[in-house]
């Protein structure tokens, strides 16, 4: 296993399947933000980190700087987690929910792709699978749905692999 991209829908089971394609102690990049009070997401986070094995190791990555230095020179496999969270970060620094100007959003994924095909460690990495549904109503919705769908496809062509999780059960795409 080279480098592997694991996508799926929402509950679909492709955190846990990304996770059984490790063996051995890995490194975790945990991509979510932490919202102050929000009590759901603290209880989502600490579901995943519960299944995660002790000897991995969990680095808080919500920027493209700690994600890029980790995936540099790791000494273990690396499962980032997820991208579609990662892009959520991108998006509000950049003020692109506002702004016609994707520049720098843009430049950040080619900084993740260029990170994840550079990697000389197993990479498995995992992302929503948002382009199933209707068009979004909102222009938010168009734009994450539209940039997330870029960064899959630029991610599916520097990996070996690349997995679509449904209803937990995972075909192989590439």
């Amino acid at each position: 296993m080279d480098k592997t991209l694991v996508l799926g829908g929402a509950r679909s089971g492709k955190s846990a399947h990304a996770e059984g394609l490790l063996s051995g102690p890995s490194v975790y990049l945990a991509t979510a933000r932490r919202v102050p009070g929000d009590t759901e997401w603290d209880a989502r986070i600490a579901t995943h980190i519960a299944r995660r094995p002790k000897t991995w190791l969990t680095v808080e990555a919500p920027d493209t700087d700690t994600v890029v230095a980790a995936l540099a020179a790791p000494e273990l496999p690396v499962l980032l987690d997820d991208v579609a969270t990662w892009l959520t970060g991108v998006l509000d620094d950049a003020g692109a929910w506002e702004s016609a100007d994707l520049d720098r959003p843009r430049a950040e994924a080619m900084r993740l792709v260029a990170a994840v095909r550079a990697c000389p460690a197993p990479v498995v990495l995992v992302s929503a699978e948002v382009g199933l549904g209707v068009v979004p109503g909102t222009r938010s919705g168009r734009l994450f749905r539209d940039e997330l769908g870029a960064v899959n496809a630029s991610l599916a062509e520097v990996c070996s692999d690349v997995l679509l999780l449904v209803a937990g059960l995972p075909l192989r795409l590439k």
